[in-house]
């Protein structure tokens, strides 16, 4: 075989296996993107919204967090320390037909703190708390932001209106809810209790607070269809 023959196979197989690499890094870009779509489902769509349209920045921001709080292991609750949070919770909508504003800000103090013993950043790093809540309950944190705004656009000039601070409040309940609720990992029988009550998260168990918490939606219907007197 001629040195012209070699030299043109080496030359074909290079452009060959460049090829090859540049197909895999296009079809490898798109299925990140899908990912990170599904994974962050309605966060996706705030992040390029604050991108203005820019999919790769809010790609590479999301990508970011995942990095950043991926590999964070939460906590279990106890659960005479669940019940103290559901208990604390039911007060808080009792206290929104009376008191929005008061109820709201005490939502916003109690999921800072709920996040904090689950393991996530401590509640006095909103920002950090947020992007970490973000990662592994991107689904319900908007509720978190939503009374948290409310809270502090009470404190900082024009406040929320009746409606506003109720849809908050209601929105926020998802996030408390799936942090309260028991792991398959959590100990004392937790997990065992959560597998065991599955499709049935209205019925009380035992003691246990999460279970008792979703057995108990007239609070939540009562910021629905009561009026309460502005504070």
């Amino acid at each position: 075989m001629s040195t012209g023959v070699i030299i043109a196979l080496i030359v074909v197989v290079a452009v060959v296996l460049v090829a090859a690499a540049v197909l895999a890094l296009r079809a490898r870009g798109p299925r990140h993107g899908g990912s990170l779509k599904r994974r962050f489902g309605p966060e996706y769509d705030l992040a390029v919204a604050r991108h203005d349209g820019d999919t790769k920045a809010a790609e590479r921001e999301l990508a970011e967090r995942v990095r950043r709080h991926g590999s964070l292991r939460t906590r279990p609750l106890e659960p005479a320390e669940r019940e103290r949070f559901v208990a604390r919770w039911t007060a808080a909508q009792e206290r929104f037909v009376d008191s929005p504003r008061e109820a709201v800000a005490e939502a916003d103090r109690l999921l800072a703190e709920l996040a904090g013993a689950r393991g996530f950043p401590d509640g006095g790093q909103y920002e950090e708390q947020l992007t970490a809540l973000s990662v592994h309950h991107a689904h319900h944190v908007e509720g978190y932001r939503r009374v948290h705004r409310a809270t502090h656009a009470g404190v900082d000039g024009d406040g929320a209106g009746t409606e506003e601070l109720r849809a908050s409040m209601v929105e926020a309940r998802a996030l408390f809810e799936a942090l309260t609720r028991p792991g398959r990992h959590d100990g004392g029988g937790a997990g065992r209790r959560s597998r065991h009550d599955g499709g049935g998260a209205g019925r009380r168990t035992g003691t246990e607070g999460a279970p008792a918490a979703t057995a108990r939606p007239s609070h939540t219907w009562s910021l629905a269809k009561r009026s309460p007197k502005e504070s």
